[in-house]
């Protein structure tokens, strides 16, 4: 069975039938400082928010797909151009639009697309099973005598990697984890008072230095301070001044040799942090990290805020680098671990059910 046929399966038989994300609304979690003890996540909670967050992205592709499908003749050129149009338009990147293009077309040649239902049902399948492509390893945590999982984050200013970091750090806590930031970007402007704010409303150490501070010295400080403390994870923040690209690169790779050499393994991830409000920058960004930094995995941020849910496949398609996190949502609980199957039935419900 397919990825589009176990999502069908799963998420249209009435008998487990998820909660509505229009439920959630009711049960929104409130801000950081006023929050309570949080719930355990349930399958169908975390469904709905899958469901809420991509609603904007889902209405929109929803629609200019259905418009586009009213005009459908699988032998006028024109429709596939539109197509590709449409696909490049909703962030699905060159190579992930142009494989489905040409799915559809063997599809039509070989006649089994007769029919515009027929049609949406391969563009559809088809990008949906693209996205199992891009399944990822979650985060394995670190089980050496040493006990310390390091991830390192990287990603340009204003992407939301600090929010990022806090709310993960938040969730690990949550599970009974102990956690030590490290505020490894020393040259924005704010960026070591925003993680220690961050620290203290969740509960996590924050080590530093000044403002223009060696980011190396922090990082050794916060493996030492982790092991004082016995944590069981260290997030390090790090500067984004991508216009500074051989600077920042530099950078990172001494943080980076001064983890290996206290951890030999670590980090264990280096995630990534873009903002998928920006598309096709975001996928530009990746490349350049990519080309300098072993990325381990992505965290997309803002995908509550935008109309174009299609950076996934074009990460996945182009660059082979998993989407390990995804932000559904501006409260420290709307960080989730990307589900595949929930991603896809978020992003295409409609769709998948008209095909049911």
């Amino acid at each position: 069975m397919g990825l589009f046929d176990k999502i069908k399966s799963a998420f249209t038989n009435t008998d487990k039938q998820e909660t509505p994300a229009e439920q959630i609304e009711q049960t929104e979690q409130p801000t950081v400082a006023e929050q309570p003890a949080p719930k355990p996540r349930s399958e169908q909670n975390e469904t709905a928010q899958y469901e809420k967050g991509l609603q904007k992205s889902r209405r929109s592709f929803t629609r200019r797909l259905n418009e586009l499908m009213a005009n459908f003749r699988y032998e006028d050129e024109e429709f596939f151009e539109e197509l590709e149009d449409l696909l490049i338009e909703s962030d699905v990147g060159f190579e992930a639009t142009m494989y489905i293009s040409e799915t559809l077309r063997h599809e039509a040649r070989v006649q089994n697309v007769k029919s515009m239902s027929d049609a949406e049902r391969v563009i559809v399948q088809t990008m949906v099973d693209l996205y199992g492509e891009t399944n990822p390893e979650h985060i394995e945590f670190n089980n050496t005598p040493d006990g310390l999982t390091v991830v390192l984050f990287v990603g340009v200013n204003g992407v939301g990697k600090t929010t990022t970091i806090a709310k993960m750090a938040h969730q690990y806590i949550d599970q009974g984890k102990k956690v030590v930031m490290a505020a490894g970007d020393t040259f924005r402007a704010g960026a070591i008072e925003q993680l220690h704010v961050w620290g203290d409303r969740v509960g996590a150490t924050v080590v530093s230095t000044k403002q223009g501070g060696d980011p190396a010295a922090v990082v050794y400080d916060g493996i030492n301070q982790a092991r004082e403390q016995q944590a069981d994870v260290l997030l390090i923040d790090t500067a984004g001044r991508l216009q500074n690209k051989k600077n920042l690169m530099n950078e990172l790779e001494k943080m980076k040799r001064v983890i290996s050499r206290e951890i030999p393994d670590a980090p264990h991830e280096t995630l990534l942090v873009l903002d998928a409000t920006t598309g096709q920058n975001a996928l530009n960004q990746a490349k350049i990290f990519k080309e300098t930094t072993d990325v381990t995995g992505i965290v997309l941020t803002k995908m509550d805020g935008t109309a174009k849910g299609g950076i996934v496949l074009a990460i996945g398609k182009e660059l082979q680098i998993p989407v390990k996190f995804v932000g559904l949502g501006e409260t420290m609980n709307d960080l989730h671990p990307f589900n595949t199957e929930k991603f896809a039935y978020g992003l295409f419900k409609e769709l998948i059910e008209q095909t049911a």
